[in-house]
């Protein structure tokens, strides 16, 4: 079955879930209306249902071939994305000045949900040009702002994140790239970046290069590391000293070309610096956050083109006089993917909100009360979702029984493109680290308190509808959210210790089950107020007495089974 964009699931979670109405109604959005809003999303719909998606299963079977250096993206790619572009897709978030419309972040992450599901392959590039704008936005100089970001927000050119070295993975004070001073102010890059997504393609005429280098007076580590934009081709039209060696053959996303570049074989890449020297990581995390919520809604965007098959194929396929769709257990299957499903939106869409009001809230407190939110909301967006995305398309797969083997019916290829996604922008693990010893603190945890006072809202309001169709749903969600504050606590008394960071990952998928359970319980009510779908009622009901309920084992994961991690050296030996 072909993706078709859900629209009003998308809007109505958008609205209620993360909160998106009551920012418009704070009036953090200036004179922007609901009525544009839905007018945004419609559209981006029809382009995801239309263009893109077509596309997916072409990128696919034609990956990107690779010869003398150039790629040539699948048929069709380039007049796809040339049309996104001239839509206005690219810089729907963009700054004004620079050509952008400067709308939320939270509505261009609906949008960038629907570019996913059309193709996990087509998104992945635009979106970490979208995160090079921020950085050079933030921290480019006024020339080079001049030169490079209006192209870059049309999406007239694209831009790459290049950190990844042979010795330099998730370790990245650990890269060798060099940057030397030219004596002109520019600088000459030598070294080599692998894995870098849309290296080197067909598909704009330039492909400005944002590249981690470091100095030769730099001090050790990440202290030491300093940002570059390296474009292909020069201002004056010349071909710069950049190069890709090479494409991998990956497990999936075919259509996206995952390259090796080499800087300096011809006396150096010509680099303009970004930021100041030595402070190229703070410069970069501007990037890399951007890049991970869009990363997150990625496993939101394949969990939903796998529910859409999975129930589709189930709804036809015949197993003795009825459809298996009529069958208890693909019923639970179906149930789980819709429901892990909503809850990673939920959680994806309410970072982008806060993100927004960050950015745009009146006061310097507001401003940095939403930023710790987003913060404590960024690891759980980009982890979450994607665990959620590979989960979902494994039980796509599932459904499908022996035809979801197969890669004729497509669902085999939800599950590998799925796959990379807990892999990049800092590995689902790193993201748990990130969770447990930065964001947690906060405030010496009060950001986190906060958050869970607002969960213990959500859960009175459940109880207080005490409504039949709701079951459960309050009592269950309470032990959650008390489980999560007991495991919180904990974290937080642990200050970083190996016991902590050994139950990280759970403690991560705690928070992440918890908060997505009462996202849906809030969407539910929504729905009572509105007398819309008793569907909504249903799945979050579904969700907090079958999947809430795993709260408390998760709790005793992350407080007692830390010790037994920390054995791993006896246990690994047997």
């Amino acid at each position: 079955m072909p993706y078709c964009a859900p629209v009003s699931d998308i809007a109505f979670t958008l609205k209620h879930s993360a909160a998106f109405n009551r920012a418009l109604a704070d009036g953090i959005y200036g004179d922007l209306d609901e009525a544009t809003v839905d007018a945004v999303l419609e559209e981006a719909g029809k382009f995801a249902t239309d263009v893109i998606a077509p596309l997916n299963r072409v990128g696919d079977q034609f990956g990107t071939p690779f010869k003398d250096g150039k790629v040539t993206m699948p048929p069709g790619w380039k007049e796809a994305y040339t049309n996104w572009a001239a839509a206005g897709w690219n810089g729907l978030a963009g700054p004004a000045a620079f050509g952008g419309q400067e709308l939320p972040q939270a509505l261009n992450a609906a949008c960038i949900e629907m570019w996913h599901s059309g193709s996990n392959a087509f998104c992945i590039g635009p979106v970490l040009t979208m995160a090079a704008v921020d950085a050079l936005h933030a921290y480019g100089s006024a020339e080079l702002k001049q030169e490079y970001l209006g192209k870059l927000v049309s999406g007239e050119w694209m831009g790459t994140m290049q950190l990844t070295e042979p010795q330099a993975g998730s370790d990245v004070g650990a890269l060798r790239t060099k940057a030397e001073r030219a004596g002109d102010g520019t600088y000459r890059i030598f070294g080599q970046k692998i894995f870098i997504t849309y290296g080197e393609h067909d598909l704009t005429d330039n492909i400005i290069h944002f590249v981690l280098a470091r100095l030769p007076d730099a001090p050790p580590g990440t202290k030491g590391i300093s940002l570059f934009l390296v474009p292909k081709f020069l201002p004056d039209g010349t071909r710069n000293d950049v190069l890709a060696h090479s494409v991998e053959h990956k497990m999936g996303i075919h259509a996206s070309p995952t390259c090796t570049m080499v800087y300096g074989d011809q006396g150096g890449a010509v680099g303009y610096l970004i930021g100041e020297e030595h402070k190229g990581m703070m410069c970069m995390f501007t990037m890399m956050n951007r890049a991970r919520l869009a990363v997150g809604l990625q496993g939101v965007g394949i969990a939903e083109l796998a529910t859409q098959q999975a129930l589709a194929y189930a709804r036809d396929r015949k197993q003795g006089p009825q459809p298996i769709v009529d069958y208890p257990d693909v019923q639970r299957m179906l149930l789980t993917m819709r429901a892990l499903t909503h809850a990673a939106r939920a959680i994806c869409y309410a970072t982008g909100v806060a993100i927004d009001r960050a950015e745009r809230s009146k006061t310097d407190s507001e401003r940095k009360a939403a930023h710790d939110r987003a913060s404590l909301l960024t690891p759980v967006a980009k982890a979450f979702s994607t665990d959620i995305g590979v989960e979902v398309a494994s039980l796509g797969v599932q459904v499908h029984g022996g035809m979801g083997f197969i890669e004729e019916t497509g669902a085999a290829q939800h599950y590998r493109d799925s796959r990379i996604a807990a892999i990049y922008e800092g590995t689902n693990g790193i993201q748990a680290l990130d969770l447990v010893t930065r964001k947690v603190p906060l405030e010496g945890g009060k950001t986190a308190g906060l958050y869970l006072h607002e969960l213990r809202g959500i859960v009175g309001k459940v109880k207080a509808a005490n409504d039949p169709a709701l079951g459960e749903t309050g009592a269950r969600l309470s032990d959650a959210v008390e489980s999560l504050d007991r495991a919180t606590q904990w974290v937080l008394a642990q200050k970083s210790s190996p016991a902590a960071l050994a139950g990280a990952t759970p403690y991560l998928r705690l928070f992440g089950t918890t908060v997505g359970g009462c996202m849906l319980a809030d969407d539910a009510l929504a729905s009572l107020r509105n007398n819309g779908s008793a569907g909504r009622v249903a799945l979050a009901r579904f969700f907090a007495e079958n999947i809430a309920v795993q709260a408390a084992a998760l709790e005793r994961s992350v407080t007692e089974g830390g010790a037994s991690v920390l054995q791993a050296e006896a246990a690994l030996a047997v």
